[in-house]
């Protein structure tokens, strides 16, 4: 019998009531204020919830985003045990499982357990039926599943082509994401990274069959490109795109003309010395480096236009901004 205050190492750090009372644990300790209970008839240690992106690098995300990406992966996890095998993660549970840059759900300021785990079932198969899941029939034709840190979750490409309700901006930012190449070049982390999928497989997804918004997937498709580096590049290239102005290249290494480095630019037009860097938390540790790097650019003769959140908030006249600098 488990005496009170240990657990079976094989319980992992979520697990099923009914799985723990099968290694003995006692039902008191099963009560005990180092478990919580995330949904009916499971627990999980306190502690799982510092690991629960440890397994997969949760992409560029800060602030509101990442508390809800994290959320939606802490639950998923925590529903894990009691999980049908035949059931899998989907939509925007298995995108935040994917480490993928989804848009706030929630209003700023805003609490509470508003994020449903969305759960798919192929077939007339049984939907799960607890408080806090949603259950999605769906069809093999047009999903494919696979296992990420040990949970069935729909594709990459999959999990993007289901989401077809979400804005054109988000839409492009999440096919950016799952398609980035890790490119080699100065200082560039982890270039033997594999993107998660290609725009071949997204555009084969969205032609599996009948997509809910499937005109905005194909229009999405038209603007994903494999060298965006963050959400915000995503969204600030498509408003200088759809204002008509040349699409600027990508998270390029920038040189002078003795050759030696000067900085990599988020987006930027070679030819005419235009550099657009967005900048998310300026009191990041990234801070004085990019302080630097702009400082760089600038002294060999480029014209940077910083971007903040701000300004996107204003299209206009950041459109306006690098339309001029352009001439």
């Amino acid at each position: 019998m488990t005496r009170i205050g240990e657990l079976p190492p094989s319980l992992g750090q979520h697990f099923s009531v009914s799985t723990a009372r099968e290694e003995g644990v006692l039902r008191s300790r099963l009560r005990a204020s180092d478990l919580e209970s995330p949904f009916r008839g499971t627990r999980r240690r306190a502690s799982a919830l510092e690991t629960t992106d440890a397994a997969t690098d949760i992409g560029p995300m800060t602030g509101p985003h990442r508390a809800e990406q994290l959320q939606r992966r802490a639950d998923a996890h925590g529903y894990a045990p009691r999980m049908h095998p035949e059931h899998f993660f989907a939509l925007e549970t298995a995108a935040a499982l994917w480490g993928a840059p989804l848009p706030l759900f929630r209003r700023l300021g805003e609490d509470g357990d508003d994020l449903p785990v969305h759960v798919g079932v192929f077939g007339t198969g049984s939907l799960p039926r607890l408080a806090g899941v949603t259950g999605h029939r769906m069809r093999p034709a047009t999903t494919a599943v696979c296992t990420l840190e040990g949970l069935r979750v729909t594709t990459p490409a999959s999990t993007w082509a289901s989401l077809g309700t979400l804005p054109l901006h988000d839409l492009v930012a999440l096919g950016d994401y799952f398609c980035r190449v890790w490119r080699p070049g100065y200082g560039r982390p982890r270039t033997d990274r594999q993107p998660l999928t290609t725009p071949a497989r997204l555009r084969a997804a969205t032609a599996s069959g009948r997509r809910v918004g499937v005109r905005r997937l194909r229009e999405a498709l038209a603007l994903v490109r494999t060298d965006s580096w963050s959400p915000r590049e995503s969204q600030v290239r498509c408003i200088l795109v759809e204002a008509g102005l040349a699409e600027p290249e990508l998270n390029i290494d920038v040189f002078d003309d003795d050759g030696r480095f000067l900085g990599c630019a988020d987006m930027a037009y070679p030819r005419m010395k235009v550099a657009v860097e967005y900048h998310g938390i300026w009191h990041s540790s990234t801070y004085a480096r990019d302080v630097e790097r702009i400082a760089r650019l600038r002294a060999a003769g480029w014209t940077v236009i910083e971007v903040t959140a701000d300004l996107v908030g204003r299209p206009a006249d950041l459109v306006s901004r690098v339309r001029q600098a352009l001439g």
